[in-house]
């Protein structure tokens, strides 16, 4: 069975889709054979690993609504062990689509249904990454119900905590009403410029808050991390000698340790 891991942050600009393609591509290149579904309407995970949303048959917004098989969204990508689910812009609109079939069935759960679309495939991978979009709205919600753990991107600059307890309510939440086994899997540093005192000082300030959950691993502040994803290409393939690849290669490997595989 895979371990369903979601990138969670409502604020925008901490490196979630950037962290979400690397560590899923990193996983991947270490023998892991890894799902990465794209969430957010935006869909630059889906061009992040070169795929041309043009030229997809369909998205994960047709799963959502019924109208598509995971056979018809499952993407191959070009690197090692990585698959993707892609996203589209109809994807903006899906809240009120599923609440309305909500309304029409009773029995339909709107906040279950990623939950469950993935049981039929969860045993095809090892790990299945969730790239979430900035916001805790339905679309989110339907993530956490379905993971078995979230990853909180933090951005190493002065406002770093702003709407984490908001984000830690939400998680407790669908733990009380839809998914109890939610865990927080772990805390991400991103961003990091550490020729500033700031940045140190919101490392230390996120560590004595979060303690152990926050990983060793550090994300560097780096244009070539910038850069890749508007090639289609995670950092290891853009620029393998990067200390953005070094950087998620290790982050994947603390992924597994914890893991236990």
């Amino acid at each position: 069975m895979a371990k369903i891991i979601a990138f969670v942050n409502q604020k925008g600009g901490v490196g979630k889709t950037t962290s979400s393609i690397n560590l899923a591509a990193s996983l991947g290149l270490l023998g892991k054979k890894t799902l990465l579904i794209d969430l957010d309407p935006q869909g630059n995970s889906t061009t992040g690993v070169g795929v041309n949303k043009g030229e997809t048959k369909a998205s994960i917004y047709e799963l959502f609504v019924g109208k598509a098989t995971f056979k018809e969204v499952l993407v191959k990508t070009k690197f090692k062990n990585l698959y993707v689910i892609p996203a589209s812009i109809n994807l903006a609109g899906v809240d009120m689509e599923l609440m309305e079939l909500s309304r029409q069935n009773p029995d339909f759960i709107a906040q279950l249904q990623l939950k469950n679309k993935l049981r039929e495939i969860s045993n095809l991978f090892d790990y299945i990454i969730l790239d979430c979009p900035p916001s805790l709205g339905l679309i989110t919600t339907n993530a956490l119900a379905a993971s078995n753990s979230v990853i909180i991107p933090v951005q190493c600059e002065f406002f770093a905590l702003e709407g984490i307890m908001q984000l830690l309510n939400s998680i407790m939440i669908a733990q009380k009403k839809l998914n109890p086994t939610l865990e927080i899997e772990g805390v991400l540093l991103t961003m990091l410029d550490n020729r500033t005192n700031l940045g140190l000082e919101v490392v230390e300030e996120i560590k004595s808050y979060f303690k152990d959950k926050v990983y060793d691993t550090i994300i560097p502040r780096l244009v070539r991390l910038s850069e890749a994803p508007s090639h289609g290409k995670p950092i290891h393939a853009y620029d393998p000698k990067s200390r953005g690849t070094e950087a998620y290669i290790n982050l994947a490997k603390e992924v597994i340790e914890r893991n236990g595989n």
